[in-house]
């Protein structure tokens, strides 16, 4: 079950009066359950993202897609969007905020939160594991952080996935496992030769007419073999680290996972992938939200 929710009560100041909303897919079942913020591609919040949260639910987790663009769009907002990854500040942040709050206050989240991004998405993910208020992390085609050692000193348990075709942040996986190893933290880095960028989405969202540029200048679309791999990982990493009463060994133990197919690879010009969103609005946070699908 999927809703909308008003998440604007979880900011600490609105200056913009535009509020903020977020997309929430729930288990089936009874909880409460692990929560999970969900942070979308460039594209923004369209069919295609809200699928990630929806897959999500569908492994257990409350997962929760705060609308970083406030319902204007990629075209109006990804830019500065985006410079909020690379200098660690800006209203994003706040919203992000404010969907981990949502969850941590809802008496259907156990208290434990993780945080899994896609693309730019992933990118803020890198940023908050370093921060203390995460339980796991979750970055997939991930931009690094501008500073990886600093940004990632003393973060919870990371898992990422990164396509050998992508050439959109190439050499990214080697160089976050590095930087991981370096600083003792948990992690499961793979690399996967036959994908690239974006390739966890379920469908192509890019315009029709762009497709084929993306695919061949950029390496950007689905690759469904690599996916369910990517997939069954994160789902694993993520039961371990959001159960309710995690092992010693699972919780505070750095444990690392080198995945052999991870090589160096040199550095190349980050670019961003274009689609719709898909705005929505509702009243919430809980009992009184409606129903969207």
């Amino acid at each position: 079950m999927a809703e909308t929710v008003d998440l604007s009560a979880m900011l600490l100041r609105d200056e913009t009066g535009r509020g903020l909303t977020g997309y929430l897919a729930r288990p089936k079942g009874k909880g409460p359950w692990p929560g999970v913020v969900v942070l979308f591609e460039g594209a923004g919040p369209d069919a295609v993202n809200r699928r990630h949260a929806d897959r999500m639910a569908e492994a257990g987790f409350l997962a929760l897609m705060p609308d970083l663009y406030h319902g204007r769009g990629p075209n109006r907002c990804m830019v500065s969007v985006m410079r909020s990854v690379s200098t660690g500040r800006g209203r994003p942040y706040a919203d992000i905020e404010a969907a981990r709050q949502w969850l941590s206050a809802s008496g259907e989240c156990t208290g434990r939160i993780g945080v899994i991004g896609f693309c730019m998405g992933g990118g803020f993910a890198l940023v908050l594991a370093g921060q203390g208020t995460y339980d796991v992390a979750a970055a997939n085609y991930a931009q690094l952080p501008g500073d990886p050692d600093a940004a990632l000193r003393g973060a919870c348990a990371i898992v990422a996935s990164y396509g050998g075709r992508d050439k959109v942040f190439r050499g990214g996986a080697a160089k976050l496992e590095a930087a991981l190893s370096r600083a003792g933290v948990e992690h499961d880095v793979k690399l996967y030769p036959d994908a690239g960028h974006s390739f966890l989405n379920e469908a192509d969202n890019a315009p029709p007419l762009l497709r084929p540029v993306l695919r061949t200048v950029l390496g950007i679309g689905p690759e469904p073999v690599a996916a369910a791999d990517a997939w069954q990982r994160i789902d694993t990493f993520f039961a371990r680290h959001l159960a309710t009463d995690p092992t010693p060994d699972t919780a505070t133990e750095a444990r690392v996972e080198v995945r052999p197919e991870v090589p160096v690879e040199a550095p190349a010009a980050t670019a961003a992938e274009p689609s719709a969103e898909a705005p929505a609005k509702s009243p919430g946070p809980a009992p009184g939200a409606t129903p969207t699908d």
